[in-house]
């Protein structure tokens, strides 16, 4: 690629809410990739990741997505585990404080993450660091010498906290400490380039800019990526929503779950979760829209491509000869698991027992939007005797055969 495609590339997806801050971001990628190739040193890349939970989704991913094109272009890449900053807990996007989580929590987490993040990173080019390397080694003075750089006023513009403040929602002191301490991982790493999703923005671009200047070096380039729609096509992709897709649950459930996307989803699950081009997004896109494509043959091809990067292009081929088979005609799959019925469970015990759901809520909705059936027979209630052994099907793509 020439430069401005690799700027095209490294840009698609990326979204800050101002077309200015946008253009300037684009410019100072340019002006970091041109002189690169002239010294033929490598920026320096990064993103950072409180081990929050175990388990990811397609949501969690997009921000490394983002890194391995930085990486097959030939850039450093640091996978930072915020070690510390879990600690405090980011606020964000969140309407209240986070739960501060205890350092063996944190590493237990950090393990699981590590590993699913392989599935899209280069392991041997990947390099993995904790920042509680540098913020352990802070002290208070530092604290306050970094806090200088800062106006509460700065913090409290933020509109998550503006909200909270309006609502009369307390909001801790400790909450304002994250952004600095994310903005000194920029400065302990001489960070050229830093990539989050949007609700990151102000620790990126304030933050992490204005400690590296303040200490002496060129503030880093923000490559500030949209958020993933869930399945639903609306809201964030959130586990407490269920409009999530799984990165550990198999290449067929993946891929149901992606043809379930809403075709007006599409391009934003092609820019932001797979690796084509943004030539090749926009040549599916002028097909659809001309007719010569239809939109389900296009999703087919999102799907097989998202799939394809966690599981492989011989089980993505699986998956999708399965969903044909099963939904286009409307067979039930030959490879479903068998369970073994025991005395007294319910039809929700039998579900939730085979994780077929993540939770009773979530089983709830699928009975309540008609999606549990029995040998073909919607079932309306859960809390009832399982009637008798059969094919089981949860929503459209998970089934189970009851013994």
């Amino acid at each position: 690629m020439n430069i401005e495609e690799q700027v095209e590339l490294l840009m698609q997806g990326a979204e800050y809410g101002d077309e200015e801050l946008k253009k300037a971001m684009t410019a100072e990628l340019r002006e970091r990739l041109i002189l690169s190739q002239k010294t033929g040193r490598p920026l320096n890349v990064y993103c950072g990741y409180d081990p929050t939970s175990t388990d990811l989704h397609l949501g969690h991913t997009i921000s490394m997505r983002k890194l391995r094109q930085f990486q097959d272009l030939g850039h450093n890449v640091t996978f930072l585990i915020g070690s510390y900053t879990a600690l405090v807990g980011d606020p964000s996007d969140k309407n209240k404080a986070r739960p501060i989580l205890t350092e063996e929590k944190v590493a237990e987490n950090a393990k699981t993450y590590t590993e699913q993040a392989f599935r899209v990173l280069d392991r041997d080019k990947t390099k993995i660091r904790y920042n509680g390397e540098w913020l352990s080694k802070l002290s208070l003075v530092d604290l306050i010498r970094l806090g200088q750089n800062f106006t509460i006023q700065q913090f409290l513009a933020r509109e998550n906290f503006a909200n909270r403040l309006n609502k009369g929602e307390p909001i801790y002191l400790h909450e304002s400490f994250y952004a600095l301490m994310q903005g000194y991982d920029a400065v302990a790493m001489e960070t050229d380039v830093q990539v989050g999703g949007s609700d990151q923005l102000f620790n990126i671009i304030v933050a992490g800019r204005k400690l590296q200047e303040a200490l002496g070096q060129k503030p880093l380039v923000g490559i500030v990526t949209s958020i993933l729609p869930g399945t639903d096509g609306v809201q964030r992709m959130s586990k407490s929503t269920g409009n999530i897709v799984p990165i550990n649950t198999g290449a067929n459930d993946m891929f149901g779950k992606l043809m379930s996307v809403p075709d007006s989803a599409m391009g934003i699950y092609l820019r932001l979760a797979s690796r084509w081009t943004p030539h090749q997004i926009e040549a599916l896109e002028k097909d659809v829209s001309s007719g010569a494509l239809h939109p389900k043959d296009a999703k087919m091809s999102m799907a097989h491509e998202i799939t394809s990067i966690f599981y492989g292009e011989i089980e993505a081929q699986s998956a999708r000869e399965s969903f044909i088979k099963t939904f286009q005609q409307k067979e039930v799959p030959d490879d479903i698991p068998d369970y073994s019925l025991k005395d007294g469970q319910t039809v929700l015990d039998v579900i939730l027992d085979a994780k077929m759901a993540v939770s009773k809520s979530e089983a709830r909705r699928l009975f309540d939007q008609k999606g549990v059936r029995l040998d073909g027979e919607t079932l309306e209630r859960g809390e009832v005797p399982f009637p008798h052994p059969g094919v089981l099907q949860v929503g459209k793509r998970r089934f189970l055969r009851v013994k």
